[in-house]
């Protein structure tokens, strides 16, 4: 048999992870880098690729998850590139640095969603979109 997570269990797995951004001291909110390349192998690992963006997120930086799926507030949310090449993930730190969540970026069919994913230095980027989701069950 398969393991299955009823909607009230993915709506709360999902609010602990997003809410995790949040926490921390070292800076006042957690922060969105997108990077160049293949996302890591696994949340645990180091970054890869070349960072080409940072923003600072809202605080909280989710909404409250419905139907396992969080969504992050505040968009769109725009910065410049600090460096040139092509998104390809993204990763969420809290207000301390650690890691909190990756995902995929693009311009679309991805979990962080942007206007373009040829980033140039000191061009703006907008992330037009971006979700939390906990599979279904």
């Amino acid at each position: 048999m398969a393991t299955r997570i009823p909607t009230a269990s993915r709506n709360a797995a999902c609010d602990a992870i997003v809410d995790k951004i949040d926490v921390g001291s070292t800076n006042p909110q957690g922060r969105l880098r997108i990077y160049s390349g293949s996302q890591p192998a696994s949340a645990n690992d180091a970054a890869s690729g070349t960072l080409l963006a940072e923003v600072n997120l809202a605080n909280p930086a989710f909404s409250a998850a419905s139907t396992g799926v969080a969504t992050l507030l505040g968009t769109p949310l725009s910065t410049t590139g600090v460096a040139a090449g092509t998104a390809g993930w993204f990763r969420i730190i809290d207000r301390n640095e650690a890691t909190v969540v990756d995902g995929s970026a693009g311009t679309s069919g991805t979990e962080l969603i942007l206007n373009t994913a040829t980033i140039s230095i000191g061009v703006s980027v907008q992330i037009t979109s971006g979700t939390v989701t906990m599979p279904a069950g």
